[in-house]
């Protein structure tokens, strides 16, 4: 059989892209799908989706994310059937069954393309919780999936048994790159039981022609031409909620140190109609209590290693999508920094970061740093650059990640999805400790997520960030029992 132009180009490596594709816009990302004739479509990863992908090249690990579902079964649960439900469920998300890949010179940015080798065996297994299968044992199972090899799509499903209260549970992990917070949520709604979904299209969709892909990139540096105008104007919001490009060198501490390749995650749950009332009295919003909350722990813990600092440096992505929705997956999020005040009463301090932070959201939201300075981050990460900096850098202590997820009980495959705890990795350089939030169901569960070797007190900061909810008049919940 004669093996084409076309055919050696999609059976290129998986991730690899160009060192400096073409200026994009990060609020042109989510217009980044076309049809170009014969069934095929040009499903482009954006400049924020690029920029990830080179801010993790070379790196032990990629940025990923996910959640852990804790399913009550009941009679009649069947992890087989509940796979079968997977395999029917993803014809209706394309990018589930798409991998990523580069494209020649003067072909734009890598394009996602039907995998005609997918196979549902590699994305989907079935794991037993090691004893005693309680909290701890399925949550070091899910740093152990996070941190493990993905398939070429980019996404793994665990069904997990053996937990002690005979529950199961789904550990979803996916690539940054497939998906931001928002974005993986809408997976994850893809997966559960609505009352409709999208019906599904044909496979494999054949991928696009080499001049359908020149043709494409050149009209999208037409377009971002007539955007250079804003480019700056957007540039200039990004560094404002940013810090600016020069900012002063934040306090140096234990938090920051070289961090290996393991994580290990612990969990605190509060009342979500609890915080926000105590958020309300303030004058004050939740994402602003949980600040306050995590950073009070975090100067406690300090202060027992010795260390008295005024202010902590944070890092929090602001999503920029009006909705969540499974055709419109990659990165589309700005990112705000803010030293953040350690000392004073909860509500005092609560007050002041509502003020420092009420400036920089908007701005984060408009426009992505990632997305804007791409190029640049893509050339340093080329030389080795980027990695260096992530480990030497004085810019943030930590990241808070806090997405609202569904307010009222989901199911899947029948089963009540009763709890719902995120996960989160990343090659995070010096950044020893960092927190993923979700809402679900009146609960609100934050993931601390940590380095061992950095962070050898975590059972102290989980007690710290309960004490301090606690301040807040926010009763931290028990731990339910798996």
């Amino acid at each position: 059989m004669k093996v084409t132009a076309r055919d050696r180009l999609f059976r290129a490596r998986p991730g690899r892209c160009p060192v400096i594709p073409p200026l994009g816009t990060p609020r042109g990302d989510s217009r980044r799908k076309r049809a170009v004739g014969g069934g095929a479509v040009i499903d482009r990863a954006s400049p924020s989706d690029v920029a990830m992908l080179a801010m993790g090249a070379g790196a032990s690990l990629s940025q990923r994310a996910g959640a852990v579902l804790l399913l009550d079964p009941g009679t009649g649960f069947s992890v087989a059937q509940a796979t079968a439900l997977v395999a029917d469920r993803i014809r209706s998300v394309p990018r589930l069954r798409r991998r990523l890949v580069r494209v020649p010179f003067g072909g734009g940015r890598p394009v996602w393309v039907d995998d005609p080798r997918f196979d549902l065996d590699l994305h989907v297994r079935e794991r037993t919780c090691p004893a005693p299968g309680d909290e701890r044992a399925l949550l070091d199972l899910a740093a152990e999936v996070l941190t493990g090899p993905l398939p070429p799509s980019r996404w793994t499903a665990v069904f997990v048994t053996g937990l002690s209260d005979g529950a199961v549970a789904l550990i979803v992990a996916f690539d940054h790159v497939l998906a931001d917070g928002i974005g993986g949520l809408a997976l994850l709604a893809a997966l559960v039981d609505p009352a409709r979904r999208p019906a599904p299209g044909g496979f494999p969709v054949p991928p696009p022609s080499l001049r359908s892909l020149a043709a494409d990139a050149f009209a999208e540096r037409l377009r971002a031409l007539g955007r250079v105008r804003g480019y700056a104007r957007d540039a200039k919001t990004a560094m404002a909620a940013t810090g600016g490009l020069w900012p002063e060198p934040i306090a140096r501490c234990s938090l920051l140190r070289p961090t290996g390749p393991r994580r290990r995650f612990a969990v605190v749950r509060a009342d979500l109609a609890a915080v926000r009332s105590a958020a309300h009295r303030h004058g004050c919003t939740v994402n602003d209590a949980l600040l306050t909350a995590i950073i009070g722990a975090l100067g406690r813990v300090l202060r027992r290693r010795g260390e008295h600092v005024g202010e902590l440096s944070v890092s929090v992505p602001v999503s920029a999508r009006p909705i969540a929705s499974s055709s419109e997956l990659g990165n589309r999020f700005g990112v705000l920094i803010a030293a953040l005040p350690v000392a004073g009463l909860p509500g005092q301090r609560m007050v002041r970061i509502a003020a420092l932070l009420a400036g920089r959201k908007k701005a984060a939201a408009e426009a992505s740093a990632a997305g804007l300075f791409g190029p640049m981050f893509r050339v340093l990460a080329a030389f080795g650059a980027y990695r260096w900096y992530l480990r030497h850098q004085r810019r943030i202590h930590t990241l808070v990640s806090n997405v609202r997820g569904p307010g009222r009980p989901l199911t899947f495959a029948g089963a009540t999805i009763r709890q719902m705890i995120p996960v989160a990795v990343a090659e995070s350089g010096n950044v020893t400790v960092s927190f993923e939030v979700l809402s679900y169901a009146g609960t609100l569960t934050i993931t601390v997520i940590a380095d061992p070797d950095g962070v050898p007190d975590l059972d102290e900061l989980v007690a710290g960030l309960r004490h301090e909810l606690a301040g807040a008049a926010v009763p931290a919940l028990p731990a339910p029992a798996t």
